[in-house]
């Protein structure tokens, strides 16, 4: 069987900007939650999707700002979608997939800590991870675990990850952390960019592994000296970023695998879809637990 872990964070930000806008029975915005019940409804009922969990960030903030200040923050974002994450994960539940609300930790935490526990499994063929977080791919393994981005129907084995980012997953946290994460905050080393990090990381993997006689560097003498210089000035703050950078993967996770198989939606979703004033969401339901 094969394992689906959902990023529903992104899943909810991606509905916000693609989904109508809808006032539920309360008079709150609810048009991004709809948008994610009925894309993951229809996840659900694809056939050979039998084992499903779903991660959300319940709070944007995580032990991750603790280390650094200028961490993502829910500041500047839309009062709109953060406003919907506890009716979105409620709606989720009803859905019969289990949720995993992070608050210390980050719902990519989460996902990772589930792949390395349930690709161990013999029964499971394969982890696909539903996400486009870059972070992610560090936890592609082969085949066995992989990124599928479902919007645009991409899927990203290891294959598929060094041909994007020029490195095999185990460096994607040195990657990040040399180039930078605007999504999360945190501003890279000066200089290092795309194409050059990924020519060195390409050799040397890790940070520390990385010489600091730039006549071993595979590039121009001069521009490797540069860039050297600048990891040297800035030494500690890319081992910070590479922490940040990096999954978890000890968030204490309840369920076993029997836990995570899709069994139906629950009866209370007759509830929410009330709330959400949308009984069309119940017409499509094919599957209840």
């Amino acid at each position: 069987m094969k394992l689906h872990l959902v990023d529903g964070t992104y899943e909810l930000f991606r509905a916000h900007f693609g989904a109508p806008p809808k006032k539920s029975a309360s008079g709150q915005e609810v048009g991004a939650t709809l948008g994610l019940v009925r894309s993951l409804l229809t996840l659900l009922q694809t056939e050979g999707v039998t084992h499903v969990a779903v991660a959300f960030d319940h709070v944007i903030e995580s032990f991750r700002n603790k280390m650094f200040a200028g961490y993502k923050t829910s500041e500047g974002v839309d009062p709109i979608i953060l406003n919907q994450f506890e009716i979105a994960e409620k709606a989720v539940s009803a859905l019969g997939a289990p949720v995993w609300s992070m608050v210390k930790f980050e719902a990519d935490d989460a996902i990772a800590t589930a792949a390395t526990k349930f690709r161990k499994e013999k029964s499971v063929e394969q982890v696909i991870i539903c996400s486009v977080d870059k972070d992610l791919t560090q936890m592609v393994d082969g085949r066995k675990v992989i990124c599928w981005d479902r919007r645009r129907e991409i899927f990203l084995d290891e294959k598929g990850v060094v041909e994007k980012f020029g490195v095999k997953p185990e460096s994607i946290p040195d990657f990040l952390a040399l180039v930078g994460d605007s999504a999360d905050g945190y501003p890279g080393v000066k200089g290092w960019g795309e194409k050059s990090t990924a020519v060195i990381l390409a050799k040397y993997k890790h940070i520390e592994s990385i010489p600091k006689d730039p006549k071993k560097i595979p590039l121009s003498l001069g521009r490797a000296t540069t860039l050297l210089e600048n990891l040297q000035a800035n030494y500690q703050d890319a081992l910070l970023f590479r922490e940040l950078s990096t999954l978890r993967r000890d968030v204490p996770l309840k369920e076993s695998l029997k836990d995570l198989e899709w069994k139906g939606a629950r009866q209370s979703l007759k509830r929410v879809c009330e709330e959400l004033r949308s009984e069309s969401v119940l017409e499509r339901v094919k599957k209840w637990e």
